[in-house]
């Protein structure tokens, strides 16, 4: 979601009386590549790009792809093919060892079907959306045709061909269980159609439960990962907007009122740093009631059991998903002990919990980095899993 942020931000700055613009986005991959499907990258006529689709290595190529779009106006997808035999046909020596489709298309202000104007809908629903881009078909005025459908099932964007489009949406609306970005072969009429369909969730929310110094660098970290960061304390001095420069919201907010003033959901992540036990516990008392799918508590684990007693007295019993989300001690053993240290290791912990992933080392991890199907060697992105997920798929 920071890519969708950052790249409407910078368009709203183009002049497009004296500019073009693209939009090149990731929509397929088969072996190892540096981004995955979903990676998107303004590029303006002028030689500049923001965000990206590789690590460097398509960018300058498609940059002269995305010249001829801009002068066309019409969409094109370029197949890079950077397997170690065949990647000298691009001029330069990659080894990335796979093979990327990357869609390009013209950004036109005064056309409804803006892709820029798409980012600024999804941004605005703050809910997870279902999307699907054709970028491969016989009839190239209908390369980059969307259909965007929410939660509830209404769609946004519409497909031109009725049977294309029921086919696509029984996928969309099981995208919102699956969660599996992908591209997707689809057989109408006898021709052959590739989509590509991805679930866009909201972007992580994290609530600051206390304003120490130390959690000043949490924030900062956060902020430049694309969060949206609250910070929240019971003394005004602590949350000073001098201490805080990059966070969204600062609050001061009594315990009591937590469940009132903040909108805690799927996507909020929360930390309990305050240095104070018994403001802690009461936080913690009143998120075991949220759908935040992390709890993080800094300081040793005896203060957690100290916290877990007093709540069996009160009969109030954890379930083991109440276990699994909350995490005290918080953060990854990466050995931290500075301020800015403990920073990387929370943020990092919360990363990989929305991510899905262990939080350890990648060369001791079997098989590929990004996902991949083992029958097409096909990249996807599975993306966040909900809170009532178990825990071996947390691990998978």
């Amino acid at each position: 979601m920071k890519e969708f942020k950052t790249i409407l931000q910078e368009c709203t700055k183009i002049d497009f009386n004296l500019h073009k613009a693209a939009l090149a986005t990731v929509v397929k991959v088969r072996g190892s590549s540096y981004r995955s499907p979903g990676a998107r990258m303004l590029i303006t006529d002028d030689g500049k790009w923001v965000g990206s689709i590789s690590g460097g290595c398509l960018e300058g190529d498609a940059l002269r792809k995305a010249r001829l779009v801009m002068t066309d106006g019409k969409p094109l997808t370029v197949t890079y093919d950077t397997r170690e035999e065949s990647n000298q046909n691009l001029g330069i020596s990659l080894g990335c060892n796979g093979v990327i489709d990357v869609l390009i298309e013209p950004i036109n202000p005064e056309d409804q079907n803006n892709p820029t104007l798409l980012f600024d809908s999804i941004i605005k629903m703050n809910a997870p959306v279902a999307l699907a881009t054709i970028f491969v078909h016989n009839d190239a005025h209908e390369i980059g045709k969307k259909l965007l459908v929410t939660p509830g099932l209404t769609k946004l964007h519409n497909l031109q061909d009725p049977e294309l489009e029921r086919i696509i949406s029984a996928d969309l609306k099981i995208l919102f269980e699956s969660k599996k970005s992908e591209a997707k072969v689809y057989t109408v009429k006898g021709k052959e159609i590739e989509v590509f369909i991805e679930l866009i969730q909201p972007s992580v929310s994290l609530i600051i439960f206390g304003g120490g110094f130390d959690a000043r660098p949490v924030s900062y970290l956060a902020k430049s990962l694309g969060w949206e960061v609250t910070v929240t304390d019971e003394c005004v001095a602590h949350i000073a907007p001098l201490f805080f420069p990059a966070a969204d919201n600062l609050s001061l907010c009594q315990r009591d009122f937590i469940d009132r003033d903040f909108n805690i959901t799927p996507y909020t992540a929360c930390v309990l740093m305050s240095h104070n036990y018994e403001y802690d516990r009461d936080v913690l008392r009143k998120l075991l009631k949220t759908e935040t799918p992390y709890i993080g508590m800094l300081g040793p684990r005896k203060r957690f059991d100290k916290m877990l007693n007093e709540f069996a007295k009160e009969n109030i019993q954890l379930s083991s998903n109440d276990v699994h989300r909350i995490h005290s001690p918080i953060g990854l053993d990466i050995g931290a002990e500075a301020p800015d240290e403990i920073a990387v290791s929370i943020i990092a912990e919360i990363q990989s919990k929305f991510s899905n992933r262990s939080g350890g080392y990648l060369k001791y991890r079997t098989g590929s980095i990004h996902q991949r199907d083992s029958a097409s060697d096909q990249v996807f992105k599975q993306v966040y899993l909900h809170h009532h997920e178990d825990k071996a798929a947390q691990n998978s």
